[in-house]
């Protein structure tokens, strides 16, 4: 079989036409059909293979899918009227599945005349796959010779039938003859006429011989076989063969399930009868496999796969023709939607859109996707979200839950632009996300089945990883922006309201469940947003709520709690490790570990594996955190060296200040300051370094003030110059996204990591920002500027100062004019401002110049006489 070129083809090819379009299937490994697309069928002469030829071009593109030789020794199978089935080698099956009778008996003829056999069998060529020692045992079995003859088709003879056709199942080409025989005898009216005769005398053992009958004639495995056996007027009494299947006990009653029980409901009117009856042999053949028919062992999967494969083929042609009635559809979906329609009608609608896509996963994927965009077209997201809203039937939330993860599964992002495009809804409340929210929190179930499945789908729409980007585009960022503006609050809405005043309120069974799952959702969050998530968690203090969930008596809900702490530290974030410090937040784990006791758990080893993370990942703000608060307590554990591995740590931390406090009192010339050139600066710019024990009560006041929005030191005074890498004053990050302003660019941020301005440095309380007075000798009169001199710093040199709200950098001095000479100001006292000793900065938000009309600057000024044109002018 090759592939051909278009100037391959003759032109004497016939035009495509509707009775010769076909879809193209091939078999893979799974013994699944797969399909390779739809197109035209012709039979040509081809040069390159010297002879006719079947040729296949795909009705999309032109291109040939398809083109191979009509071998005259290759068996060839016409099945349905409109299948044609054939191998070419040992493991590759290919098939045609015409869209008309006329088109697949024109295809059938042209093979049939090439092999010279008659065009009305159903088979050119007798399969031979035996094996040597079986074709050996042929050569001298004389009945394999010839063919199979049948015997007479009467109760004298049941038995006889039985054994023939047990010793014909071993053997490929036996099954094969006596499927022939069957047909060529017009064998199964006959078993059916006499099943009517022992089901009318009771003939309990001829009834038991049609069963075996009946059953092995499945296991022949021939589909024209298949096509007889199903029809409807043969069908019942086939089922009726197979209700014997026990010797002494009573008939199983599959007629009367299937004829009374089992219900056709026509929820809209079907207009095409050939899709009615189709519909309905489908139902038939799926009970026969799935409840009459044994479970195949091992060494007989293979035996019913022509079953298989008419099932198959059934319900890729009742999606076919179902997605192409258009109006059939519009009817289903605005009925769903309709506030109006009646809950038992829409129990029936549901239940119909359940099983219409359950079918659309035997499509291949191209297929599967027209069949997705035809949904969506139609309406299916929102018909899903009036049936998940519906609170006075389960049946009807639990089946629009089905049907909405084969929609997520498929494709996310269709379900993602959805839900960004209601954010015009009156309320939150109304949105599609937050109803699976809702309904995922108030699962009645004990054991949370429905809300374990709506986690799983709201992972998928929450993973970055899914989500596309493009140019004009991030689906990324607007998603996860419209996510936490309109939906995170409903699923902590549940942990904050059970964690008031640091007591957890109901701690049930069911309860407990639901709650691990919002935490297993936020530590999923957690693990994969990062500046969405760490806003959110700062700003509302969510982890001190989260733990206090492990005083639950439930021990896999404490555990979710550790997760959600442990999935924080092991981002090594500053932001997390400082929020963690302030506010003590391991105390809760050391609590819950102590009265847990020696008992070698679960919970033992998480919250070991948590201290144990902390120090072989060296971070240095809990490590030193929890040797000041909690070593007395957890040195007394000696059964796991985690703990003795902290304090150890510590020491070296510790001795590590001595050394370095050492080296300073020695009276090193290396000053700690560089200014931008990287060069060092003088260390006598220490002189005018102000200790911190000197701060008079009016500066320590306003300090303290800003306390409130400031994160506090990481550790005591006495280490914090340990965490040199560590920044001292970094403020929690807002809760909007922030927008940088670095000169005459700006960023808005969504859930990248904001930039690092051009000029910021860690700001130390001890430094003292002054400005210089206008008598300086040093100032440049004619341009009406003065330097900004920090703490001895030469003037125009870059600092920042950060807040909890607030990011303020000095402006550098960029004209070489205007400079100051630095040694001229670290030699000269009398230049300084005699205000340098006023313990306060004012900050003026006003400005009394054109040049401070720009409304993203900031001036601060030293005293309350200096005049405008003498501020050190600060930027955003």
């Amino acid at each position: 079989m090759l592939l051909l070129s278009d100037s391959d083809v003759d032109n004497d090819m016939e035009a495509p036409t509707t009775r010769r379009r076909v879809k193209l299937y091939t078999l893979n490994d799974e013994r699944q059909w797969e399909d390779c697309g739809t197109g035209h069928v012709s039979s040509v002469y081809v040069e390159n293979l010297k002879g006719m030829s079947m040729l296949v071009r795909s009705e999309t593109d032109g291109k040939m899918l398809l083109e191979t030789k009509i071998h005259p020794d290759i068996c060839y199978q016409k099945q349905q009227d409109t299948l044609i089935v054939w191998s070419e080698g040992d493991h590759y099956d290919l098939a045609l599945s015409f869209q008309e009778k006329a088109g697949c008996d024109e295809i059938w003829a042209k093979i049939c005349h090439v092999q010279g056999k008659d065009p009305s069998v159903e088979m050119t060529q007798d399969l031979v796959e035996e094996s040597e020692e079986e074709r050996f045992d042929d050569l001298n079995d004389s009945v394999s010779a010839t063919p199979i003859k049948l015997p007479p088709a009467d109760m004298a003879h049941l038995e006889d039938i039985v054994e023939l056709t047990v010793n014909c199942i071993p053997v490929l080409a036996h099954r094969e003859k006596l499927a022939t025989a069957l047909e060529t005898n017009n064998y199964i009216p006959k078993l059916s006429e006499l099943f009517r005769m022992c089901e009318d005398l009771e003939n309990t053992a001829g009834l038991r011989h049609l069963h075996d009958i009946v059953k092995n004639l499945f296991l022949l495995n021939k589909f024209s076989l298949l096509e007889i056996m199903l029809k409807d007027d043969y069908v019942w009494d086939v089922i009726g063969c197979l209700e014997n299947d026990t010797p002494n006990g009573p008939p199983k009653q599959h007629r009367q399930y299937l004829r009374s029980s089992a219900k056709f409901r026509e929820v809209v009117p079907i207009t095409n009868a050939d899709l009615m009856a189709k519909i309905h042999q489908t139902y038939r053949i799926q009970y026969i496999q799935d409840v009459i028919l044994p479970t195949p062992s091992l060494f007989e999967e293979n035996m019913l796969s022509t079953l298989s494969s008419f099932i198959f083929f059934n319900k890729v042609e009742i999606v076919q023709q179902i997605q192409e009635d258009t109006s059939f559809l519009q009817e289903v979906f605005h009925q769903l939607s309709d506030d109006t329609t009646e809950d038992f009608r829409r129990k029936e609608l549901v239940g119909f859109l359940k099983e219409f896509c359950s079918f659309s996963q035997t499509l291949q994927q191209h297929s599967r996707e027209n069949f997705f965009k035809t949904l969506s077209t139609m309406g299916v997201l929102p018909a899903l979200e009036v049936c998940l809203a519906t609170d006075s039937d389960h049946e009807v939330q639990s089946a629009a839950v089905d049907i909405f993860c084969y929609v997520v599964e498929f494709s996310p992002s269709m379900v993602r632009e959805f839900m960004m495009n209601e954010t015009n809804a009156e309320t939150d409340d109304l949105l599609l996300f937050n109803v699976i929210v809702e309904l995922m929190a108030c699962d009645p179930d004990e054991e949370v089945g429905t809300a374990v499945q709506l986690l799983a789908l709201l992972k998928i729409l929450l993973d970055p990883e899914n989500m596309l980007a493009s140019f004009q585009r991030t689906e990324k960022t607007e998603f996860l922006s419209f996510f936490y503006r309109h939906c995170m609050h409903l699923i902590t809405a549940p942990l904050l309201a059970n964690t008031t005043d640091n007591v957890i309120g109901k701690d049930d069974y069911h309860l407990a469940n639901l709650q691990s799952l919002l935490l297993d959702l936020l530590t999923f969050c957690v693990e994969h947003h990062t500046y969405h998530i760490r806003n959110y968690v700062l700003n509302k203090d969510l982890l001190r709520r989260v733990l206090v969930l492990t005083q639950s008596r439930h021990t896999f809900l404490v555990l979710a709690a550790i997760r959600f702490q442990r999935k924080m530290i092991g981002l090594k974030d500053d932001f997390y490790n400082r929020y963690i410090v302030r506010d003590k937040l391991l105390q809760p784990i050391v609590d819950r570990f102590l009265s847990n006791g020696t008992r070698y758990n679960l919970l033992n080893s998480a919250i070991i594996e948590l201290f144990e993370f902390i120090r072989a990942d060296d971070i240095k703000p809990l490590i030193l955190h929890i040797a000041e608060n909690y070593s007395d307590t957890l040195l007394s554990i000696d059964y796991v060296q985690t703990f003795k591995g902290l304090s150890t740590r510590y020491e070296l931390l510790k001795d590590v200040k001595d050394s370095t406090s050492m080296e300073g009192s020695v009276g090193s010339s290396t000053p700690p300051y560089p200014d931008r050139s990287g060069a060092r600066i003088s260390s006598t710019i220490n002189r005018f370094r102000r200790d911190a024990r000197t701060l008079e009560e009016e500066e320590e006041m306003w300090f303290d003030s800003e306390e409130a929005e400031e994160i506090g030191p990481l550790v005591s005074e006495a280490n914090s110059h340990l965490l040199s890498d560590v920044p001292q004053s970094l403020p929690l990050p807002p809760s909007e996204p922030l927008i940088y302003n670095d000169g005459d660019s700006s960023l808005k941020l969504s859930d990248e990591e904001p930039p690092i301005p051009n000029s910021i440095s860690i700001i130390d309380p001890n430094i003292e920002y002054k400005s210089l007075n206008s008598t300086d000798d040093n100032c440049n009169d004619d341009t009406n500027k003065c330097a900004a001199y920090v703490n001895g710093l030469p003037a125009c040199t870059s600092t920042s100062h950060q807040t909890s709200s607030e990011l303020l950098s000095v402006t550098n001095c960029d004209d070489e004019t205007n400079s100051v000479d630095s040694e001229s100001h670290i030699d000269d006292d009398s230049n300084l401002d005699s205000n340098t000793n006023r313990r306060k900065s004012l900050v003026d938000y006003g400005s009394d110049s054109e040049e401070d009309d720009d409304p993203s600057s900031l001036t601060i000024t030293k005293g309350t006489t200096e005049s405008p044109t003498k501020r050190a002018k600060l930027s955003i």
